[in-house]
């Protein structure tokens, strides 16, 4: 599959491990690099659904200068919006319960931006689901706060987790988005690269 990308050696730019387990779901041998620190920060005046797409592009261009010209690199961002927030990922006990109360009873917007880099080319796209959340119990969301620390999570939940077991109602787009990387559309644009 996907003989057009034998010439590259391919390269998650992503420590993340969901993004590591989509990733090889689509057989494809690659390795992850990290480059700590990369600045994610974006202009206040972008639209929520431009965010992810722009720190995708970022991350993107702090490998480009290490790149080989046979590499092909992955880079990803996905945030958590409400009609009126962005919802990154939880500083701390509090913010995650805090934002998991927000959430609670109400239908959020999770967007995923992807990059695919060589030195030669860019492709890059997002992809856009809707995830609509039961009413929780606040001793639902502190157990699952607790036991799951989700931290490193935009909106503070990881949808394959146990909060998404209880909670996630229904879904509009792709699960494996929500849970931050779009592999469906992410094989199209590998097919066409």
């Amino acid at each position: 599959m996907l003989a057009n990308l034998q010439k590259y050696r391919i390269v998650l730019g992503s420590n993340s491990p969901r993004r590591k387990e989509l990733l090889a779901g689509l057989d494809l041998e690659f390795d992850v690099e990290v480059i700590p620190g990369i600045d994610e920060s974006y202009p206040d005046t972008l639209p929520f659904e431009d965010i992810p797409l722009y720190i995708a592009r970022k991350k993107a261009e702090a490998y480009l200068e290490k790149m080989s010209d046979n590499e092909l690199l992955i880079t990803a961002d996905t945030i958590v919006a409400t009609y009126d927030r962005v919802l990154g990922k939880p500083a701390d006990r509090d913010e995650a319960i805090e934002i998991l109360g927000y959430l609670s009873g109400h239908v959020h917007e999770v967007v995923t931006g992807v990059c695919l880099s060589t030195k030669k080319k860019t492709v890059s796209f997002s992809v856009a689901s809707a995830v609509c959340f039961a009413k929780l119990e606040e001793e639902d969301i502190i157990y699952y706060v607790d036991k799951y620390r989700p931290f490193d999570k935009a909106g503070s939940y990881g949808i394959q987790e146990w909060i998404g077991y209880i909670g996630v109602e229904a879904i509009n787009g792709s699960f494996y988005n929500v849970m931050g990387l779009p592999v469906q559309r992410l094989y199209q644009e590998l097919k066409k690269f």
